[in-house]
């Protein structure tokens, strides 16, 4: 059965967490590594998925991505401008 989304896309997330992991300079790979350190498994393949809006995310998933990345949940999910987002 096909998932029904009111979007083209998985997640609505995946561009914010492209250039947040670019701003924070780490590579797809270092930040799948530092998502471990939270008890969060995502491989490298995957965090490039959900970059893309092949994967979906889970709640604990972003919740990890934010943490690592410091932004706020609001930024990657697009509630909060670039600007107004963590350093």
């Amino acid at each position: 059965m096909k998932r029904v989304t009111a979007y083209d896309q998985a997640n609505i997330t995946g561009s914010r967490i492209r250039q947040a992991r670019i701003n924070a300079r780490l590579s797809q790979r270092e930040l799948s590594e530092k998502l471990e350190l939270h008890a969060v498994y995502v491989c490298r393949g995957s965090v490039s998925r959900i970059e893309t809006g092949e994967r979906a995310v889970t709640d604990v998933e972003i919740d990890a991505i934010s943490k690592v990345l410091n932004v706020s949940l609001d930024y990657l999910f697009g509630r909060e401008n670039p600007t107004n987002a963590q350093p």
